[in-house]
């Protein structure tokens, strides 16, 4: 286990998000730069980042693994689900919206995948992209639905069904369940021969090669999308309540449920430590995007990213030699 690994990760985070603060308060990046960048990361960038996410190999002989990570992720996303509608009716709607969002989605996807990675090797990697499945669905689905108001339950499912990131999600799932046929399609380009096959191999190698390249511009935009945000929250304003008690729910909460509850079920350890440490990952980067963007409260979502990314940089280690 690489603990130095993990804090160079976060420290990395740090760094970008510093960016973003200096670039904002210097005046390098205006007002309505921050407009356009959250409109390029979420129509473009993240469904490219979405699409990579799903793209992994299958090995037979582990499909057993893959559906225990799957039923305790859909039964970690049921939950934070259940606690989103529960916990925050007494709350604003402006505030209760980007709660209910960060209780539903996590950092996984930008933070849990490369600390996987780090941890557990490439084995990790492959079992903590299964994990993360159920939430880029509810990511896209309830969590858009967080943000959104339409007069019936059609509209809310039209709005959500058509968004770019949920566009994303089907594709990803296409290639998830269909990645051999693809992969044999690919060969078969380039076994054509001629002019036609030459073309068309050479176009398949660069769209592959422009979504990945794409897709892996999503952390760094966004990290300096939040340090934008950052800048303009008071130091004083990070003591918010709803701010630490999302941190806590984030870091402590859900995953000592996901620990206490594979242990009673006797899940391998292995893949117990995988989970526990993908769902004990701070509120999602998104959250502030999106809150920006449909005009709730995305001062808190900030507050609510800084504080429990901030006091991850001490949790995932701790949970990490725990398990």
């Amino acid at each position: 286990m690489d603990i130095q690994n993990l804090w160079s990760l976060q420290c990395m985070m740090f760094l970008l998000v510093a960016a973003g603060v200096v670039l904002k308060r210097k005046g390098i990046l205006k007002e309505e730069g921050k407009t356009i960048l959250t409109d390029a990361v979420l129509y473009f960038f993240l469904p490219c980042n979405i699409i990579n996410s799903f793209r992994m190999e299958f090995d037979p002989s582990i499909l057993q693994k893959f559906a225990v990570v799957l039923g305790i992720s859909l039964l970690v996303q049921a939950v934070s689900y259940v606690l989103s509608k529960c916990l925050y009716n007494q709350k604003p709607l402006a505030v209760k919206r980007v709660m209910q969002y960060c209780t539903i989605v996590s950092n996984s996807g930008f933070l849990g995948l490369p600390i996987a990675a780090g941890i557990y090797g490439a084995e990790g990697m492959m079992y903590a992209s299964i994990f993360i499945i159920p939430m880029r669905v509810m990511m896209w689905s309830a969590g858009i639905a967080c943000f959104t108001e339409s007069p019936d339950m059609k509209s809310v499912i039209k709005k959500v069904a058509v968004h770019p990131c949920i566009i994303a999600v089907y594709i990803g799932l296409g290639l998830l369940l269909f990645q051999a046929p693809l992969a044999a399609g690919y060969e078969s380009l380039t076994g054509m021969g001629g002019v036609l096959g030459s073309v068309a191999a050479v176009l398949v190698t660069a769209l592959d090669k422009a979504v990945t390249s794409a897709g892996g511009c999503t952390t760094a935009l966004t990290m300096v999308l939040i340090g934008m945000m950052m800048a303009e929250v008071e130091p004083s304003g990070m003591l918010d309540k709803d701010a630490w008690f999302m941190t806590a729910l984030r870091l402590v909460i859900l995953p000592g449920l996901v620990f206490f509850g594979c242990r009673l079920a006797g899940v391998d350890s292995f893949l117990t430590g995988i989970c526990v440490l993908i769902t004990g990952m701070p509120a999602g980067s998104t959250s502030a995007i999106l809150a920006a963007k449909y005009g709730c409260e995305y001062t808190l979502a900030t507050k609510c990213i800084v504080v429990s990314t901030l006091l991850s940089m001490l949790s995932i280690p701790l949970w990490a030699m725990a398990l």
